[in-house]
């Protein structure tokens, strides 16, 4: 990539609205030394992300220590769903370090139990059970496990084959970049092991054909019998775009999987908990998956993952096999308890399909205003994307899409950097604590973001949306009219 962030402070425009503050230049002059430090000890694989340096985070909004102050369009990677540093999280927590009670191994304790109660009411059937890991790479790759070791016990060692999909990402460990279908991320394995397969994935852009004929065309063309099939992993979306599943293709996929036999596995470590309108993305599709996988906004803090799934497959492994050293560890496990009495308490599952709405219409309305640059606006719920392409084709253009990101920065909205697809996908994911409609006063931050580097002009310096905020004059699920003229 061409294109990356500079750390030499530039003077940008002073923005001062309800949700957005920049009062120095950018990057902050006193925050280089920070970065310098950890240049010297990180890897540089840890670089990459617009140059803030976190000082706190509440609600929606993320706040450097010389005063500038972000409206954030990240959740920390989806991770705060509720919001971030939720007051009834960080009670929760304090109440287990006064206990004291921080580590437990797998020695039983009653939140671990609570919790996994919890989960498996959400499931598709309460019979589920649940095995708590740390992160969603252990998810994966656990059930990867559960469904090779399901296929060879129940029909013999040829049934072992992993389908998942091409541009999937499931993590960053061996075996979940064994499954995830970005060859760049595989270069360093040299010699894939037999048994793992990758099918398109039909998100009707990239790959026009979204008919299910071509999930059984992909596997004959691999030489892959159905019959060899144990399991078939695949994001409820994938987190490059997002690129949802076409329904019908998905209620195929369903249908598919249990005529074979083959453990369906939805990873929805970034989709889960309300990300997209339903508790889990998965029930768009009127699925039953076997298994599932999640993990980031489970917690909407600490680290903490799960697969929650059938307990003929979870009770493949006799006792004190299949474990892990911080498995509900009791300071995340009582994080997550908090995150879902807040996520059910105030109803932030509807509350995210509501603004959904908004945010799908302003990214619509962005993708028309710049149809050059912009092949595709992608929306469910809170998570949105707009892919960056090469004028005339569609092929992505990573450098504009960095161009864009950091102008949002500049004026005070914070997105992580540009994902998959060749760096040319702007993943868009708010905090979906109300009171909300953020996405409607934040789109038009993007939209003066996107007037440089795409040589449309026509933003404003300040958000007619952030002030009509001030005056009172939108309601939580309103876009606006001063707004939406903009727009």
């Amino acid at each position: 990539m061409d294109h990356k962030y500079q750390l030499e402070p530039v003077e940008v425009p002073r923005v001062e609205t309800a949700h957005r503050r920049i009062v120095t230049r950018l990057p902050v002059p006193e925050s280089l030394a920070v970065f310098a430090k950890l240049a010297a000890h990180e890897p540089v694989s840890m670089q990459g992300q617009p140059p803030v340096v976190w000082d706190r985070a509440e609600g929606l909004h993320v706040c450097d220590r010389w005063g500038n102050m972000w409206l954030d369009w990240s959740s920390g990677v989806l991770i705060t769903n509720a919001g971030h540093g939720r007051r009834e999280i960080r009670a929760a927590l304090r109440a287990m370090l006064d206990r004291p009670l921080l580590a437990t191994y797998v020695f039983a304790h009653e939140g671990r139990a609570e919790l996994c109660e919890r989960l498996a009411a959400l499931a598709p059937d309460p019979s589920y059970k649940v095995f708590l890991v740390t992160t969603g790479s252990e998810a994966t790759e656990n059930a990867a496990k559960l469904a090779r070791t399901y296929g060879v016990r129940r029909h013999g060692r040829g049934k072992h084959v992993i389908v998942s999909f091409e541009g999937a990402f499931h993590g960053r460990t061996l075996g979940a970049q064994m499954m995830g279908g970005m060859p760049a991320l595989k270069e360093w394995i040299v010699e894939l092991p037999p048994g793992f397969v990758q099918v398109p994935f039909p998100d009707g852009f990239r790959v026009e054909d979204t008919g299910f004929g071509l999930f059984e065309e992909s596997l004959r063309r691999q030489g892959v019998a159905a019959e060899s099939v144990a399991g078939v992993v695949v994001e409820s979306y994938q987190g490059i775009g997002p690129n949802f599943l076409p329904a019908e293709y998905a209620r195929e996929l369903g249908r598919w999987c249990r005529r074979h036999d083959a453990l369906l596995v939805m990873d929805e470590v970034q989709s889960g908990f309300g990300r997209t309108g339903r508790m889990f993305a998965y029930q768009h599709y009127d699925l039953t998956p076997d298994l599932v996988c999640c993990g980031k906004g489970i917690s909407s803090s600490l680290p903490l993952a799960a697969v929650i799934g059938r307990a003929d497959v979870m009770d493949l492994y006799p006792p004190g096999s299949m474990t892990s050293t911080h498995s509900a560890s009791p300071l995340p496990v009582a994080a997550a308890l908090a995150n879902l009495r807040i996520i059910e308490g105030e109803c932030l599952v509807e509350h995210a399909a509501r603004e959904g709405a908004v945010l799908a219409a302003g990214l619509e309305r962005i993708r028309r205003k710049h149809p050059r640059h912009f092949g595709k606006a992608l929306c469910r719920g809170l998570v949105g994307g707009l892919l960056v392409v090469r004028p005339g084709t569609r092929e992505p253009d990573a450098g504009v899409a960095l161009q864009i990101n950091e102008k949002c920065f500049q004026r005070g909205l914070l997105m992580f950097a540009p994902v998959g697809w060749g760096g040319g996908c702007l993943k868009i994911a708010p905090p979906f604590s109300p009171p909300s409609c953020q996405d409607a006063k934040s789109i038009d931050a993007e939209n003066e973001a996107l007037a440089e580097p795409t040589g449309r002009h026509g933003g404003r310096p300040s958000s007619a949306a952030d002030r009509a905020a001030r005056r009172g004059r939108w309601r939580p699920g309103s876009v606006p009219a001063t707004h939406a003229e903009h727009l």
